[in-house]
C-alpha cells in the first residue's frame, strides 16, 4: 500500500537508494507496455499524435502533494501557456513520492519533478532518465536547531543527538557539515526519526534535524510556536546542488524533445507569471490543492516568497543548469560513497 502524503508530516524518503531489482522490474514493465496493466496507471504519449490541430497530451507527475514550488505549472496550465504551445497537460500527483521517477523510467509519465543526487544515483543503476531543467537552484533542505539551543554551527551539535529523515543523504550531508566545521562527526548521535522531524526537535528529542526544508518544515514549526535556526549546508562543504529538477526519460527526450522543449517554453512563462503576480499566481496554486492536503494559505505565501530567488537563474532562462553543478555534486556524492566512483555526471542533464 502506498504511504499517503499529508502536509502535516515530513516528505517521504525521496532520494533512496536504487537496485538492480528495481531496475529489472523498470525494464520489464517498459517491454510489457500496457499488457495486463493497471487501468488507472498513467499513460504518456511518447508518440506524437497524427491528428491534425490536436493538442499533444504530456502528464507531469509532482515529486509531492501540490505546493508553493508548483505554482509556476499552475500558472502556465490556468493562462493557457501550454495550449497556446499546443499541448494539452495533465499535472498528477504521486500516491507515493517515491513514485514520480519511478514512472517517468518506466515511460508511464511523461515528465516528473525530481532532485538533482537522486537523478545521479538513479542513472549509476543504469535507470535511464535526464534532467531537463533545473526548477530550484539551491539547497532547501538546512539543518535546523531549536532558536534557543545554543548551537550556533554544525560543530556544536559534537556529542548531541540528530534526527534525520531515513535518507542517507542527509545523513552524508550533516556529518560533512560537522567536519567541515571542525567538529568530530564521529561523536555525532544521529538517529533515523523516519518521517516525524517535527515532533522529533519540538519535543526536545533530538538537538536538530537533517531532512527539514526552510520553506515548509521550519515555517510550521515557527508557527507552532517552536521557532528554529537554520543552517545552510553549502556553507559548511555540501555542494550548492539543485533541490528540484525536472526529469524525462532518455527515450522521452528521443521521442519528444519537440514536446518537452514547447513545454519549458510554456513553463517559463509561469514561473514569469508568479515573480510578476505571486499574489494572483497563489490564489491559482491554492484552487488545485488536493483535498487530501489541504494547504495553509499564509504557510504557502511565505514559501513562494522563500522559492522566487532560489529558482531565478539571473541572466539565464529558467531552468538553466550548470554543468558544473552536475560534475560537483557527483563527486561529492562519490566521496561520501553514495555514487560509484565511475559514474559520474556524463549525460545526466540536458537544456531544453
Amino acid at each position: 500500500m502506498s504511504n499517503s502524503l499529508s502536509p502535516n508530516h515530513s516528505r517521504k524518503s525521496i532520494l533512496h537508494r536504487y537496485t538492480p531489482m528495481f531496475l529489472l522490474i523498470i525494464l520489464l514493465t517498459a517491454v510489457s507496455g500496457c499488457s495486463g496493466s493497471n487501468a488507472a496507471d498513467p499513460a504518456p504519449s511518447a508518440v506524437p499524435e497524427s491528428g491534425g490541430g490536436q493538442p499533444h497530451k504530456l502528464t507531469v507527475m509532482l515529486d509531492w502533494y501540490p505546493n508553493a514550488v508548483h505554482t509556476f505549472l499552475y500558472a502556465a496550465q490556468q493562462n493557457g501557456y501550454f495550449a497556446e504551445e499546443g499541448l494539452d497537460v495533465e499535472i498528477q500527483m504521486p500516491a507515493d513520492s517515491n513514485d514520480a521517477l519511478k514512472l517517468v523510467a518506466a515511460g508511464k509519465v511523461d515528465l516528473a519533478l525530481s532532485y538533482q543526487p537522486q537523478v545521479l544515483m538513479a542513472r549509476a543503476e543504469q535507470i535511464p532518465v535526464k534532467s531537463i531543467a533545473a526548477l530550484v537552484r539551491h539547497p532547501l533542505n538546512h539543518l535546523l536547531v531549536p532558536a534557543d539551543s545554543g548551537i550556533a554551527s554544525p560543530k556544536d551539535l559534537s556529542g548531541k543527538t540528530a534526527g534525520y529523515s531515513s535518507i542517507p543523504l542527509y545523513e552524508a550531508m550533516l556529518r560533512t557539515m560537522v567536519k567541515h566545521d571542525g567538529g568530530d562527526p564521529q561523536k555525532l548521535n544521529m538517529i533515523d526519526v523516519g518521517f516525524d522531524l517535527i515532533p522529533a526537535i519540538s519535543t526536545g528529542r533530538v538537538d536538530g534535524i537533517i531532512g527539514g526544508f526552510i520553506n515548509h518544515e521550519q515555517l510550521i514549526l515557527d508557527k507552532e510556536k517552536h521557532p528554529v535556526v537554520s543552517i545552510d549546508p553549502t556553507k559548511y562543504g555540501v555542494p550548492d546542488y539543485y533541490e528540484l529538477v525536472l526529469v524525462a526519460s532518455e527515450q522521452g527526450l528521443k521521442d519528444s524533445e519537440e514536446y518537452l522543449s514547447k513545454f519549458m517554453k510554456a513553463a517559463r512563462k509561469g514561473q514569469q507569471f508568479v515573480q510578476d503576480q505571486p499574489e494572483e499566481a497563489l490564489d491559482i496554486l491554492l484552487a488545485h490543492e488536493d483535498s487530501t492536503a489541504p494547504l495553509d494559505p499564509e504557510i504557502e505565501r511565505q514559501s513562494l516568497g522563500i522559492l522566487l530567488p532560489r529558482m531565478d537563474a539571473g541572466t539565464r532562462p529558467f531552468g538553466y543548469q550548470d554543468p558544473e553543478s552536475w560534475s560537483t555534486v557527483a563527486d561529492w556524492l562519490a566521496e561520501n560513497e553514495l555514487l560509484p566512483g565511475e559514474s559520474g555526471s556524463s549525460g545526466a542533464f540536458v537544456d531544453l
